[in-house]
């Protein structure tokens, strides 16, 4: 069967899998309730105004249909228990089910943030624990919990350097961020009232050097640096950009989104970081995705401790511990409670169950797994920067693009080879960049896999580019108008006024046939 062949085969059924609200009938009922065994109420009477009497136009249908449709909606999705992420810079890892049972113990996913401290004792002991992990892990002096995901850790960041510069009598007024950085800077020091500075990468992909020195000055408040960078390289003169800024009184700031290359091998307070975020949804191995929850603590040196957002965890001289909320230096609360408690016990869990041994292998393998597929994919891709990777490689579709495929066509391609894609068109300093990101959680076996389906649509690239243009042909829904729908985007399912062909579609379902009526998002 051919590609088009499949094309018209999926859409046939695709139809007939969406069709929850054509197929309502009224009267049909997907459950049956018991007999009132209480007094009747007028609910209407008792909610007065804010009673609902319409529901709308809502399907009508069975039981058998409704669990049929969000069985099949639920078919539809990707996950990583079904196959690799090789989203670059996300680390999409898979979350071991223990760190999941460990999360649903009763007295940790019951515990209310408002019960007294005295009986909150197992909780803060596990924030306490994680923290001293993270410090220990980063090479840090001190750490909040509170930040609820990674661009919140990087605000909190630099609300830290603002404070204690202000204290110096001079809050600054630019931070500089490199072409490699992650998106999110340039957004977090604007937000936080900084004018951001492009700083230029070499030829080899880190920190241009000599660029720093000439732009480093008494304005700068500090360096946003991604490290490994977007590029999965290592800043290899990481000690001289610390030594630039500290010369002139500035900070530097790690945005440790990319740790997944670093944990157990070295730290980055030892290579002159004074203020840094990690991802806990990343890097300890979190649930990742579909809007979160996340959770990005914030390490920091001891010069920049005292404005930590407030209340932090401290210990009485009892061994109990409790919170400190007399800190009159603290930018204050950034998250509300405690940050998202369940994702510091998944965290504590994973970090636990690896050790410092498995920790350093976790490490190991993502950058082995990265190399693997780098040194594979070399020739069939073309790789921009020749030096080495860490936890990610970028390669750019430059060879494809002189037979008119883009880095989003092959990308789409590749869904029909049953993988999720690859990160597309980022880092920005790679014209049509393929940024893949392996982790540690991928076999040999699936990284063949992953490395079979990209060499095979090189090929494809090659010998039938228009396949690959109008990729995907095996997904309920096929390609896009990309600009249609970011600008007129279709939300939700609508139902259209009754018309002669609307009339013509309805005897058409009766008789069998499979066209759909109303639209859908």
């Amino acid at each position: 069967m051919s590609d088009q062949d499949i094309k018209k085969a999926t859409r046939h059924v695709n139809q007939n899998e969406a069709l929850i609200f054509e197929r309502s009938s009224p009267g049909k009922k997907a459950y049956r309730l018991p007999p009132l065994d209480v007094p009747a109420v007028d609910v209407g009477k008792a909610l007065g105004s804010v009673a609902r009497r319409d529901l709308g136009d809502m399907p009508e249908v069975s039981e058998m249909e409704i669990i049929r449709h969000f069985t099949r909606i639920s078919t539809w999705n990707y996950a990583i228990d079904l196959g690799m992420y090789p989203l670059g810079s996300c680390t999409m890892k898979y979350n071991a089910r223990v760190n999941e049972f460990v999360a649903r113990l009763r007295g940790l996913a019951e515990a209310h943030p408002y019960q007294p401290e005295r009986i909150s004792q197992g909780a803060l002991r596990v924030m306490k624990v994680l923290s001293d992990c993270l410090l220990d892990i980063t090479g840090m002096d001190a750490i909040t919990l509170q930040p609820a995901a990674g661009a919140h850790g990087e605000m909190t960041g630099i609300l830290l350097m603002h404070a204690y510069l202000q204290s110096k009598g001079n809050p600054r007024k630019k931070i500089l961020i490199p072409d490699s950085a992650h998106g999110t800077n340039p957004a977090t020091a604007a937000i936080c009232g900084y004018a951001v500075e492009n700083l230029k990468s070499n030829s080899h992909g880190m920190v241009d050097i000599a660029a720093l020195e000439s732009q480093m000055n008494e304005d700068i408040a500090g360096l946003m640096l991604t490290n490994p960078n977007t590029l999965g390289i290592f800043e290899q003169e990481i000690h001289k950009i610390a030594d630039i800024l500290h010369r002139k009184g500035g900070l530097l700031y790690m945005d440790g989104a990319n740790m997944n290359a670093l944990v157990g091998k070295t730290r980055p307070g030892d290579f002159g970081v004074d203020v840094m975020h990690l991802n806990l949804h990343k890097t300890f191995s979190t649930p990742h995705g579909g809007g979160g929850p996340g959770s990005g603590p914030v390490a920091c040196k001891k010069i920049l401790e005292p404005f930590l957002p407030k209340p932090v965890i401290t210990e009485n001289a009892d061994g109990t511990l409790g919170f400190d909320y007399d800190r009159p230096q603290s930018v204050g609360r950034v998250r509300m409670f405690f940050g998202n408690f369940g994702m510091h016990v998944r965290a504590l869990a994973y970090i636990m169950a690896n050790g410092p041994d498995g920790l350093r292998q976790t490490t190991e393998d993502a950058v082995l797994n990265a190399n693997y597929i780098r040194a594979r994919l070399n020739g069939d891709y073309e790789l921009p920067y020749k030096s080495p990777s860490m936890h990610e490689v970028v390669f750019s579709d430059r060879l494809q693009a002189q037979r008119g495929v883009k880095t989003g066509d092959i990308a789409k391609r590749l869904i029909d080879y049953g993988f999720h894609p690859y990160t597309v068109s980022f880092p920005l300093v790679v014209p049509g960049a393929l940024m893949i990101e392996p982790t540690e959680s991928e076999s040999l076996e699936e990284l063949d896999l992953f490395v079979d389906a990209m060499q095979s649509i090189a090929r494809e690239a090659e010998e039938d580019p228009e396949l690959i243009k109008t990729a995907p042909h095996t997904t309920r829904v096929s390609r896009l108008d990309e600009t249609s729908a970011a600008r007129k985007p279709v939300l939700r399912w609508k139902k259209e006024e009754p018309t002669a062909k609307n009339a013509k579609n309805s005897e058409l379902v009766s008789a069998g046939e499979l066209v759909p009526s109303g639209r859908r998002d």
